[in-house]
């Protein structure tokens, strides 16, 4: 069982890892796009929204990925009453982060239609 253990905890930090990626890849691309307007020009559109969508797509994506490591690490490994508890507090706080990101990203809750739906129906 021991081997296992260290699997699962191995599974589970690669899945930390990539999460962090996530957030700094789509951080270093939303910068890397300021710099190459900066330098080069960017012909249309706004450059603050394209800016916040890249940068806060890497966050939401980073976040799920990270909250998917905390359920395997939590669920395999450890899954006594605090443990599970410290999880839904996890849970929770980035079920937020990500609803208050998607709410500034799209202007809308993540159940409500887009607009081009509602009108289509």
């Amino acid at each position: 069982m021991p081997e296992a253990n260290a699997l699962i905890e191995f599974i589970a930090t690669a899945i930390d890892i990539l999460g962090v990626l996530f957030i700094v890849l789509g951080t270093t691309l939303a910068i890397g796009m300021v710099i190459f307007w900066r330098v080069f020009g960017k012909p249309t559109g706004d450059r603050y929204t394209t800016f916040r969508v890249v940068m806060g797509r890497g966050m939401l994506i980073g976040l799920e990925v990270l909250l998917a490591a905390d359920i395997i690490k939590t669920v395999a490994l450890e899954p006594n009453f605090a443990n599970l508890g410290a999880l839904g507090l996890l849970v929770i706080i980035r079920t937020f982060l990500s609803w208050t990101l998607t709410v500034e990203l799209t202007g809308r809750w993540p159940w409500q239609e887009r607009p081009e739906e509602a009108g289509s129906t």
